[in-house]
């Protein structure tokens, strides 16, 4: 029997289907509160008066506690302006869907948070307690922190708009205590024409060192600077555009380094845990006397074992007859400066979390607002924090995939 050919019916139509996207859902309004920071010497506000009117203009609704800008030099006039509504009670702030702080939720705000709200915040690793943690997490908040928040390019902007401020500073605070005024030396960073310059030693060539080098450098300062990366040395060589004189950090180089400085720097920077001690009490012992040291790492630990940490309030002990600043969080006291680098961080990204339909959306479609989720509807998906406090650690890229 012969095969019979394989029929086509006119009357079907062959038409390719559509593609399904993933399709955006449309915009939504954000209620942000901004609270007075209390704790952590902190003077920074997140978010400045110009952006909290681009905010508004964009039709967001923003709350700050009264005084809250303060610290920053700027006033609840300067907020109400923008259109901003001035709270006089703690409580109210805490009301809002959104808060954006400058300082970490401490214990007394822990009790304050709403279920299912949205943080961005520091998270000051040093001083977070695994209390919190937990409460954060039975109350299903979502939080970001500053030090984990990439940003296109996978850079971390706000930790290094901190960075640059701290080094810019460092050589600023080291004239301050060095001048006679503030029973120092008396002796100018830099030095003038004819008298030999000032010699400064650097240790660490990231950001802070790369900073405090050019400001060290364009005061007329002698630097040398310390680091085990070659990588690190040659980046600041080559963004600085002069040849330094750079060392790996060699124990018997370095204290004979330090030995005749005016001006030891600890700029270490430690991605998880502790800084390094770099420098031995013999070290600074053998330091010269009415010389400074200004630790930045102090912030993890510090890499002088003679640092100890102080406030803003009484920033300076002596040790072996050397000036030791110790100040964790320097940006806090160029607060002004501070809080406009951090602000043009937050409003774009405040912005785009509206656009993208809030930030459980744009957590989704964000890869870089990804990296700085440390908690995500209650579940923790920081791994340095699951480790640290024996805490489940949940995989976040794995936990918005399910919720699609």
């Amino acid at each position: 029997m012969a095969k019979s050919k394989p029929y086509v019916s006119p009357s079907f139509s062959y038409e390719t289907l559509e593609e399904t996207l993933d399709i955006k859902p449309k915009g939504t309004q954000l209620f942000i509160g901004i609270p007075k920071e209390n704790s952590f010497n902190e003077n920074r506000i997140a978010l400045t008066p110009e952006a909290v009117g681009v905010m508004v203009a964009n039709g967001h609704r923003v709350m700050l506690e009264t005084g809250a800008g303060e610290g920053a030099s700027y006033n609840d006039l300067d907020y109400s302006d923008v259109g901003a509504k001035i709270a006089y009670h703690k409580k109210e702030v805490f009301e809002c869907d959104a808060l954006v702080k400058s300082a970490p939720i401490s214990e007394t705000e822990c009790e304050l948070l709403k279920p299912n709200q949205y943080i961005i915040s520091p998270i000051h690793l040093s001083v977070m307690k695994r209390e919190i943690l937990q409460k954060m997490m039975e109350k299903k908040i979502t939080a970001l922190s500053f030090e984990n928040l990439k940003d296109d390019t996978g850079h971390n902007p706000i930790v290094r708009s901190m960075s640059e401020i701290a080094g810019s500073a460092v050589m600023l605070i080291a004239g301050q205590y060095l001048s006679k005024a503030n029973n120092g030396k008396g002796v100018l960073v830099g030095g003038i024409s004819g008298i030999p310059p000032t010699k400064v030693i650097i240790i660490g060539a990231g950001i802070v060192g790369e900073y405090a080098a050019r400001t060290a450098l364009a005061m007329g300062a002698s630097v040398k600077i310390f680091d085990n990366s070659i990588y690190r040395l040659k980046r600041l060589q080559n963004n600085i555009g002069d040849r330094l004189w750079t060392s790996v950090i060699e124990p018997k180089i370095l204290a004979k380094q330090l030995k005749t400085c005016d001006v030891a720097v600890g700029a270490l920077s430690s991605s998880s845990g502790r800084t390094p001690i770099i420098v031995s009490e013999q070290m600074v012992s053998n330091m010269r006397p009415g010389s400074i040291i200004v630790d930045v790492s102090i912030d993890r630990g510090g890499c002088f074992e003679t640092s100890e940490v102080t406030t803003h309030e009484k920033p300076i002990f002596r040790k072996f007859d050397v000036i030791h600043y110790c100040v964790p969080n320097i940006p806090s006291g160029f607060a002004r400066t501070a809080s406009q680098a951090i602000s043009n961080v937050l409003m774009p990204l405040l912005l785009e979390t509206a656009d993208e339909g809030g930030i459980d959306h744009a957590v989704w479609h964000k890869a870089n607002i990804r990296s700085g989720v440390y908690l995500f509807k209650g579940s923790l998906t920081n791994f340095h924090l699951s480790e640290r406090f024996d805490l489940k650690y949940t995989d976040l890229d794995l936990l918005i995939a399910s919720r699609r």
